[in-house]
C-alpha cells in the first residue's frame, strides 16, 4: 500500500475504533484528538524502507532498519506491535502520554499492518518466521487505482456509519445550491 493509501486507511480504522469504543479512552476521545495521532503513526512501519515517505526524512533510522530486517520484515510483525505497546506502556507517569494518544498511536500502526495484509506481498505476521500472510480474495496491488478506490470507499462507509449520513446530507444541500 502506498503512503496515501496508508493515511486514508488509518483514518478509516480510527473512525471505526472510535465508533466501536474499543477502549474507554477511545470512547471519550474526540476525533480531532485521535485522527492526527493515528496519521502520524500510520507510516511508522515503513521506516524499514529508505525510499518511503518517512525513510527519506529519517535516513539514519531507515538505513539501518532496512539493512537489518529488509522491507516488510520486523516492523510489519506482531512482535514489533508488542514491543511498541510495551514501549508506550513505559510512559505511565502522570502527564507523560495520555491513553488517548497511546491508543491512537496503536490504531495508526495496526492500520498500516492491516493495509499491507490486504496486498499480494502480505506481511510476516510472526516474524522472524518468513511466512507471509495476506488476504487471498482481496489483493490490493500497491499504487493501483483499485487501492485508492478501496481506501476511499472504506473511508466513506466508515464516515457514513460514524456520522449517520449527516456529512452526506450537508454535502447534498451544498451541491443543490
Amino acid at each position: 500500500m502506498t503512503a496515501q493509501g496508508h493515511l486514508l486507511f488509518s483514518v478509516t480504522c480510527t473512525l471505526l475504533a472510535h465508533q466501536l469504543q474499543l477502549t474507554p479512552a477511545l470512547a471519550d476521545a474526540s476525533l480531532w484528538q485521535l485522527v492526527p495521532v493515528a496519521l502520524a503513526s500510520a507510516l511508522l512501519p515503513d521506516l524499514d524502507h529508505p525510499n518511503s515517505l518517512l525513510g527519506r526524512r529519517l535516513p539514519w533510522i531507515s538505513g539501518p532498519l532496512s539493512r537489518l530486517f529488509g522491507h516488510r520484515g520486523f516492523t510489519h510483525s506482531l512482535l514489533a506491535v508488542g514491543i511498541a505497546v510495551w514501549g508506550l506502556g513505559q510512559f505511565q507517569a502522570p502527564g507523560t502520554l495520555s491513553a488517548v494518544v497511546k491508543d491512537a498511536l496503536i490504531i495508526g500502526y495496526l492500520s498500516h499492518l492491516l493495509g499491507d495484509w490486504l496486498t499480494p506481498a502480505g506481511i510476516p505476521l510472526f516474524w522472524p518466521l518468513r511466512q507471509r500472510y495476506r488476504l487471498p480474495w482481496l489483493p490490493l496491488k500497491s499504487g493501483s487505482g483499485y487501492e485508492t478506490a478501496f481506501c476511499l470507499l472504506t473511508l466513506a462507509l466508515a464516515g457514513y456509519w460514524v456520522h449517520g449520513g449527516a456529512a452526506f446530507s450537508a454535502l447534498a444541500r451544498l451541491t443543490a445550491l
